[in-house]
């Protein structure tokens, strides 16, 4: 077994890891006038050296509180080092 065979097999167990992201948003209630607005870091599983567009992130955080994506409005999102 030569290096691009340990290379090879070794790729096919590797998970995306773990992009963070400092966040700031609202959430908004449907039947609310008010929003309430959360901060902190999310972490994200993704492939190396890739920047999530600001809906996808809103689309992730309404997964995350099992409610519509149009209920949440990304204030500010900047990845951690």
């Amino acid at each position: 077994m030569d290096w691009r065979t340990v290379l090879s097999v070794a790729s096919l167990y590797c998970e995306p890891m773990a992009t963070k992201y400092y966040t700031r948003f609202l959430l908004q209630p449907v039947d609310e006038v008010e929003a309430d607005e959360y901060s902190g870091v999310v972490e994200v599983k993704s492939e190396p050296n890739t920047i999530l567009e600001p809906h996808q992130i809103e689309q992730l955080l309404a997964s995350s509180f099992e409610i519509e994506a149009e209920q949440v409005q990304l204030l500010n999102w900047s990845p951690l080092h």
